[in-house]
């Protein structure tokens, strides 16, 4: 049933004193011409510390790889080129998207995705093609699962293989990882011999569900990047990271009588179930044809859903099988997960593909509502080669102390860093490895931020070369302002 515009009015017109508050209040920049500042500054942490928020400024780390705050450490659990698999290969690069799971006897479990685009000659630590658990023999990319074990040991294998540029995913209700291709090649094309362009799932704690891989081409093909599940509607909501034009979020209704749980997506049909793009609009009932036009923190569109076309994009890309006013739609449309009852989707930044520039957005989608929140803004940042300021966040998780922790892709300085329930932010942890030069510095972004199933430990992954880390201190319940 669409909502329609008269209902979104009436009420956004009840609620409207408490998107009124969330606007004053959490309003949330890193630039000078940002809606509202509340700037960690040249400190990394100082000032929000001294009111509560975060955890005090980042200290340099002698090893050159990880800067935390006092109290705060951290350990390698995999490299690329230099830890190895169950098989004795080497750990395959590029880690991205990522979610940990509880293991049997005490174990944690991960799922890691690695993004590697195209033909396995151009990697040199691609993902092993594992008998059995290989979709197309020509691309370079899929998953590992980590097993970190209660006695600091850790173990790898192959969870999935010839996947190409498996970026983010999701975890689903039932203990899975969907890994998404961020890459929409068809067969012929940069050598593939399959259609890329799905999402897969993996199965971390049994090896023998993840054999003779399936795509789930009821969630369309297009370049997929992140996926979350509503446990208690069945709905799956997906993002694409596209531009020319800019790239949809979707929903994806099962069919009729569908339950969910483990092995049950490889039963379904090609075309099961309906995919649909939104399509918004504002409390005055007027069209909103990109995301980027919300300037203020705590601005709520009402949300319909349009059916895709084709949305195995045989002839078309999805996104381009939308006119102008059909659809909604956004710039790097990124990580996405699952919380406080809805989905909370990143888009990355907007440039001039764009109506209004911005260096980051996360909204949360409240599928009761069918509403979309702008929680978190981050103003154009001017100078990103300084460490105060935050910009273009990426893969996103939900923290058991409050609010969010955001993985950084920006430009200069890469930081992990939290934004509470009000949208203010602080660092959690700088990326100190240098792949660049003395003269150029380069950092890799940060990637697959999640919490161990206990809470105490925080992973994320520094994307290249590839370093998967744990990361443990005097985690601390965030205050809202």
């Amino acid at each position: 049933m669409s909502l329609t515009r008269r209902d979104f009015a009436r009420n956004t017109a009840i609620t409207g004193a408490g998107v009124a508050l969330a606007g004053s209040v959490g309003a949330l920049a890193t630039a000078p011409n940002a809606l509202a500042s509340y700037d960690t500054d040249s400190a990394e942490g100082t000032a929000d510390a001294r009111h509560g928020v975060g955890y005090g400024p980042l200290v340099p780390d002698p090893r050159g790889i990880l800067a935390l705050p006092a109290g705060f450490t951290y350990r390698v659990i995999t490299h690329s080129g230099k830890t190895k698999l169950e098989s004795g290969e080497y750990t395959p690069s590029n880690h991205d998207g990522t979610a940990a799971f509880d293991g049997p006897r005490g174990t944690t479990l991960l799922v890691n995705n690695h993004e590697l685009k195209g033909p396995r000659a151009n990697w040199t630590h691609p993902v092993p093609l594992t008998e059995g658990l290989v979709y197309d023999p020509a691309a370079a990319g899929g998953c590992t699962v980590v097993e970190v074990r209660p006695d600091g040991r850790v173990a790898e294998w192959v969870g999935i293989a010839g996947t190409s540029t498996n970026c983010a995913g999701g975890r689903t209700p039932w203990g899975t990882w969907l890994t998404c291709e961020e890459n929409s090649d068809k067969a012929g094309v940069n050598g593939m011999t399959k259609d890329h362009g799905y999402v897969f799932e993996v199965d971390p704690g049994d090896r023998r569900a993840n054999r003779d891989p399936k795509p789930l081409k009821f969630f369309g093909r297009y370049d997929h990047e992140a996926v979350v599940i509503d446990p208690r509607r069945g709905h799956a909501y997906l993002t694409e990271d596209a531009s020319g034009p800019n790239g949809l979020f979707f929903r994806w209704t099962p069919p009729k009588g569908f339950s969910h749980g483990p092995g049950k997506f490889r039963r379904l049909a090609d075309d099961a179930g309906v995919l649909q793009a939104p399509k918004c609009f504002d409390s005055g009932g007027k069209f909103v044809d990109d995301l980027s036009r919300a300037t203020r923190i705590g601005t709520v569109y009402g949300v319909d859903w349009v059916d895709v076309p084709d949305r195995d994009a045989r002839t078309t890309p999805v996104r381009k099988q939308f006119g102008d006013r059909d659809v909604t739609r956004a710039r790097k449309l990124e990580g996405m997960w699952w919380g406080d009852g809805g989905a909370y989707i990143v888009s990355s930044y907007a440039r001039d593909e764009s109506p209004v520039q911005h260096d980051g957005q996360v909204w949360f989608y409240d599928p009761k509502r069918r509403t979309l929140t702008l929680k978190v803004l981050l103003g154009v940042n001017p100078d990103p080669a300084e460490g105060g300021a935050f910009d273009g966040p990426d893969n996103i998780t939900v923290s058991p102390y409050g609010g969010l922790v955001i993985a950084e892709d920006g430009e200069g300085v890469q930081h992990l860093f939290g934004a509470t329930d009000s949208g203010r932010t602080y660092p959690i942890a700088r990326n100190e490895l240098n792949i660049g030069t003395a003269q150029e510095p380069q950092y890799s972004e940060f990637a697959g931020v999640t919490f161990s199933p206990d809470g105490r430990t925080l992973f994320a992954s520094i994307q290249t070369p590839g370093i998967l880390l744990a990361i443990t201190g005097p985690w601390k319940r965030q205050k809202r302002n």
